[in-house]
């Protein structure tokens, strides 16, 4: 299952966690995505949203 914002298609970003003592191990930051129920061309539907979009108003939800 993909992990991307269906509305910027945000997703998952991979990087090197680095500790102190400078051991480099692969890592994922994961969106924070919620499914919501939301107005897509005039119907509800289920979708997957970042929370950025949510509060940006992008997303008109379905009440």
């Amino acid at each position: 299952m993909a992990k991307k914002c269906d509305v910027c298609g945000k997703g998952v970003v991979v990087g090197m966690k680095l500790s102190h003592s400078h051991i480099r191990t692969k890592r994922t930051w994961e969106p924070n995505l919620q499914r919501v129920r939301a107005l897509v061309d005039g119907k509800p539907q289920r979708i997957r949203v970042c929370t950025r979009c949510l509060r940006s108003g992008r997303v008109i939800r379905a009440v």
